[in-house]
């Protein structure tokens, strides 16, 4: 695989029926025994892929290994040709950590390989196409990495996840590690790869939750990590040397200081684009010595800045040494919002869009798998039998595994948590009584900011209390948000307003409906209310799954009087432009006197 002499950066080219309610109520369903747990079935309508199993997916880490060793597969990655008069961007190159030294797993316990490799399903080795870069465990079961190392390629047919170990695989083994396969992969829609602009980053959904500890993203707001002279700590196994093509078989680090926007222009012109990328490390030497830079094969690896990912590695120039170049990376805090509509993504049947739960008055529930940006929006539906005894329902990923869980409450005031366990069954986890004392309860997403979701509730003399998930499905103690919630409706699950924090919407008496942001931490919980606009108590009920259009910005449905439902889709930004336009989904939903 060869490149053409331009300015490159770290990155890689390409290569059911809708059942919607249309106004009539629905046919009652079969009702199955009452009283007993809600026990769901798995949902059928998006099927787990097949994968490889553990002993292909090691088999196929270890062709990856050799491959690299063998000069056969490649590093991916873009880079330029030195100085700034070269022409935009483009071919399939690489990136690495020169003067580096040795990090321990230990220390980035977060840190995973990224191989593919793909035979052609024949014996002629020449078309062989093999890649390997890094990525950083977000989520146990989410992989935060650069969009060229994603755009165009299969990763559930041909990749494979190698993570708890610091040597790449090889003929004898994966050195400790445990391989994973990939469920979905999510490439920043607003990415170009022609140029590696509009945020080069992906998120990989693994096939299995891992046990290790995970890198939270920064925030939208944090400016102190970009600040220029900031120490930053990069990850990778790339090139250690310009004279060899050879990456690292350990891993590396190095530390780098952050510089401004204008250092990286000064070099590499129109070719970085600030807000979209972020500048780091000293300028380039000329030679191995006196660099200290990422190159071919830390693309995707994170930038590490106060314990969160400020950037992700993204390009530089080739052979990463020429005078006077700086390492390009993609600025996460500007894409943070989409990030974590990635990690906690809040869908039923494992497609990556938000669903919704209902249930009529008789006690038959459904599950409504989102359509995603397309009319009815809500499409095909599954029956999950009789919920007659149960007086509340919501959504969330409570034990992180990246199943979505329900919580609910039994009609004698029990808060129970049904988890699903991967394969076929649901647990029941009893999370306490007394809970008929709370009005509403919403599962908005971590509060907190300890990565884990939260509960919200509301009780009858309009205290507003947020619990802490445990991220085992139950809750610790209560932290008090505050008082003169009584005549509020709160809703809102995500994050609205695109910082990195979900967030909680709340409509007051005179139908007013009002967001208030997440601050990332318990107390406060919530910081000053925007208006997002009046007229609102139009609305008899609200459901917020999350994300249901899947542009990685959390929606709102809202069902009217006269049982019409209403898709606002969010905009990410605040206030009065919080929404579009409202969209009809359709009618009949007053079929239905419990959403999710």
């Amino acid at each position: 695989m060869t490149s053409t002499p331009r300015r490159a950066r770290l990155a890689l080219p390409a290569a059911t029926a809708a059942l919607a309610l249309s106004g009539a109520v629905l046919a009652a369903a079969p009702a199955q025994a009452s009283g007993g747990t809600p026990v769901p079935p798995r949902p059928a309508v998006t099927e787990r892929p097949a994968t490889a199993s553990p002993a292909e997916l090691a088999q196929r880490a270890q062709e990856s290994g050799v491959a690299l060793r063998n000069g056969t597969a490649t590093a991916p990655g873009a880079q330029p040709e030195a100085g700034p008069s070269a022409e935009a961007p483009s071919g399939r190159v690489d990136p690495k950590i020169i003067g580096g030294k040795d990090a321990s797993i230990s220390e980035a316990p977060w840190m995973v390989q990224l191989h593919y490799y793909d035979d052609k399903d024949n014996d002629d080795p020449a078309d062989d196409e093999g890649y390997f870069c890094g990525g950083t465990l977000v989520a146990p079961a989410k992989v935060l990495t650069a969009a060229h190392c994603v755009y165009g390629l299969d990763w559930t047919e041909n990749g494979t996840i190698v993570a708890g170990t610091a040597q790449l695989p090889d003929k004898t083994g994966l050195h400790g590690g445990r391989v994973a396969g990939v469920w979905r992969q999510w490439v920043n829609p607003t990415y170009r790869p022609s140029t590696t602009s509009g945020g080069d980053l992906a998120v990989l959904t693994l096939t299995e939750a891992l046990p290790y500890k995970t890198l939270r993203p920064t925030t939208s707001g944090d400016t102190a990590s970009y600040a220029n002279g900031t120490p930053a700590t990069v990850y990778g196994w790339g090139r250690t040397s310009s004279t060899s093509q050879d990456i690292s078989p350990t891993l590396k680090k190095a530390t780098v200081p952050m510089r401004s926007d204008a250092s990286c222009t000064s070099y590499w012109g129109s070719d970085f684009v600030p807000g979209q990328m972020a500048c780091a490390g000293d300028a380039a030497s000329g030679q191995d010595a006196g660099t200290v830079s990422p190159c071919n094969g830390d693309s995707g690896g994170p930038l590490v800045v106060n314990g969160r990912i400020a950037g992700v590695v993204s390009w530089g120039v080739e052979d990463c040494v020429a005078s006077g170049a700086y390492a390009v990376y993609a600025k996460v805090g500007s894409y943070v919002g989409e990030v974590n509509s990635r990690v906690d993504d809040t869908d039923l049947d494992f497609d990556g869009l938000a669903d919704l739960f209902a249930r009529t008055p008789g006690g038959d529930a459904y599950e409504y798998y989102s359509l995603g940006d397309s009319w009815p929006y809500l499409g095909n539906r599954l029956w999950l039998g009789d919920w007659g005894g149960v007086s509340l329902v919501r959504q969330g990923d409570l034990d992180r595994d990246f199943w979505q869980d329900y919580v609910y409450r039994a009609s004698d005031g029990v808060l129970y948590t049904l988890a699903f366990d991967g394969v076929d069954a649901y647990e029941s986890i009893r999370v306490g009584g007394g809970w008929n004392a709370m009005k509403d309860l919403r599962v908005p997403g971590d509060l907190s900011g300890d990565a884990l979701p939260d509960l919200v509730a509301k009780d009858k003399d309009g205290v507003l209390w947020l619990y802490p998930g445990k991220g085992d499905g139950t809750f610790g103690s209560r932290v008090r948000i505050g008082g003169g919630w009584a005549t509020y409706t709160i809703t809102g699950k995500g994050d609205y307003n695109r910082d990195g924090r979900p967030d909680l919407l709340a409509r007051d008496g005179s139908g007013v409906l009002w967001l208030y942001p997440g601050t990332g931490k318990a107390a406060p919980a919530l910081g000053s209310r925007v208006r997002v606009g009046g007229g609102w108590n139009a609305y008899s009920a609200f459901a917020t799954a999350g994300d249901t259009t899947g542009d990685g910005r959390p929606d709102l449905l809202a069902r009217d009087s006269s049982g019409v439902m209403w898709l606002y889709k969010g905009t990410g930004k605040s206030g009065t432009a919080t929404f579009k336009t409202r969209v009809r989904v359709g009618g009949g939903w007053n079929a239905f006197n419990l959403l999710g």
